[in-house]
């Protein structure tokens, strides 16, 4: 009686809400078929640390010279058109039901992979930050895409201990990585000797994800990779 119960409140629901795609404005879904064939991915070869588009597919002079802690970032799209108004409708205007479509793309994609991970991370808001949106966007895509991988979710543990300017507000790599210096911690060691993957919305230069990574090794995390549904190229 239940799953039948919830399927006529997901039938009245469409009724009421229709589903319009946020690239064409046609009636169904979020991301339509269409606009999702024709959305920008970053296909190999890449950089095998940051991701990023690389001819050669070796390390970016960018990575060259990073001194990263991160194991590697992936990302199935460039963060442009139809993927950036995505981010932008569930960050910003509360669209939070293009999760699931958003999980969908994102497990899509890391079947494609072989990454280590036996568990996934969101990468934390602010507490202040938090209240003010009310969701961790980061958290949603977690949970969207755990439904469908079966890795379990720990959110519990690192945690973004102050509040600073957001990473799009800065204009240079330094002014990034400088931004995110002791922002992040561990409250236990429940991810000791765990393949943590940690899941974002959107990487730029890879900064809040390496110090994130660096305070979960610190912590005793065997390995750190991120998967973020775009970066920016």
């Amino acid at each position: 009686m239940l799953p039948k119960l919830t399927k006529l409140k997901g039938m009245a629901l469409d009724l009421l809400f229709p589903q319009w795609c946020i690239g064409c404005g046609g009636e169904g879904s979020f991301l339509c078929q269409a606009c999702q064939r024709n959305l920008s991915r970053i296909s190999p070869p890449i950089c095998p640390r940051c991701g990023k588009p690389q001819s050669n597919g070796q390390l970016c002079s960018g990575c060259i010279e990073w001194s990263a802690t991160i194991d590697g970032i992936r990302s199935p799209f460039r963060f442009e058109g139809v993927i950036r108004e995505a981010v932008h409708q569930l960050k910003y205007r509360n669209l939070r039901a293009i999760v699931p479509s958003l999980a969908v793309l994102l497990n899509d994609y890391i079947r494609t992979l072989t990454l280590p991970a036996d568990v996934l991370v969101p990468v934390p808001l602010h507490r202040k930050r938090l209240r003010e949106r009310g969701y961790n966007q980061s958290l949603l895509l977690a949970k969207g895409l755990g439904r469908l991988n079966g890795l379990p979710i720990i959110d519990s543990c690192l945690v973004r201990q102050k509040d600073t300017p957001p990473q799009a507000r800065t204009s240079t790599v330094e002014e990034r990585r400088d931004n995110v210096i002791g922002v992040f911690s561990c409250r236990d060691d429940q991810l000791r000797d765990r393949k943590v993957l940690l899941i974002d919305d959107v990487a730029t230069s890879g900064a809040t994800l390496d110090a994130c990574a660096t305070v979960l090794k610190a912590s005793g995390a065997a390995s750190v990779w991120a998967l973020v549904l775009a970066r920016e190229i």
